[in-house]
């Protein structure tokens, strides 16, 4: 699997700040995996998407030092458009993301491709076929702003998928949403881990990142202190100490070490606690 977004030497203010938001980044991401992000807020990782989405600086302005690099050429060199058709981006709230021209939530979904000049035939089969994927074809008729938060996320994404990208990039999706709305969310956050897809998330739910994520950033002030496949980082118990929160399966887990339980491993799902757990009593029963 090839490098599709790599970031060199980069950072990056925001114009009337002398704080860079994003300092000294190095990073790589290689094609079809799925990478959760996680931080306190403000640690740099909104703009991190915004960075390899093409947004900073182009949309925001500032100043950028270094490159940010999609399929090799910088972002800075691609066209209006350009990339959304191999970024998919997704923001924090999709009342954002609704472009307010449109009626249904049918025509939504089909308001990007008509801006790139899809047949009309296909962009039919197309929003059909993602309405079917996301599980909104009863919201076809209903106005974008007239229907759930969870179900604006879903549309939202759905929006995205429709232009058939390679590459996702999603921040928090489910911040605002209950544990029905987020379940949704990461319904379909799983059918594009599935279909192999390049996914980079914002998250602050890290027992969900502990499920699905295949390696993980840990952004602090603006750096990225930590960055590994998700086991060796969501199971090391420093990170509590500079405020990185953890799955709860991990905390149990490092509850019960101190207390001098013997475990093989720190679990960080759910599955991997009922495992070392049950052969830690096991073990404490002979």
């Amino acid at each position: 699997m090839g490098t599709v977004i790599e970031l060199k030497d980069v950072t990056y203010n925001y114009p009337l700040t002398s704080r860079p938001a994003i300092k000294n980044l190095n990073l790589k991401i290689e094609e079809g995996k799925f990478y959760g992000v996680i931080g306190a807020n403000g640690s740099g990782k909104t703009t991190l998407c915004a960075l390899m989405r093409g947004f900073a600086p182009s949309f925001y302005q500032g100043e950028l030092k270094g490159e940010v690099l999609v399929d090799g050429k910088s972002t800075l060199l691609y066209g209006p458009g350009e990339l959304a058709l191999r970024i998919g981006f997704a923001f924090q709230n999709p009342f954002n993301q609704i472009s307010g021209v449109k009626d249904t939530v049918f025509e939504e979904i089909a308001f990007g491709l008509e801006n790139f000049g899809t047949p009309v035939d296909e962009i039919e089969d197309r929003v059909v076929d993602v309405m079917r994927q996301t599980k909104i074809e009863s919201l076809a008729m209903k106005n974008p702003f007239e229907i759930s938060g969870g179900q604006q996320q879903r549309l939202a994404l759905a929006s995205v998928l429709a232009l058939n990208p390679s590459i996702f990039v999603i921040d928090e999706p489910t911040s605002q949403l209950d544990p029905e709305g987020t379940e949704s969310v990461f319904e379909i956050i799983e059918m594009l881990k599935k279909q192999k897809k390049t996914i980079v998330l914002v998250e602050h739910k890290v027992d969900l990142l502990a499920e699905f994520a295949d390696e993980i950033m840990v952004f602090k002030g603006g750096e990225m202190i930590r960055f590994g496949d998700k086991q060796s980082i969501l199971s090391d118990l420093s990170l509590e100490e500079q405020g990185v929160q953890l799955p709860q399966y991990a905390v149990l887990g490092g509850q019960l070490m101190q207390r001098g339980v013997a475990l093989d491993y720190i679990p960080i799902t759910e599955a991997q606690a009922l495992e070392v757990i049950g052969k830690a009593v096991q073990k404490g029963g002979k």
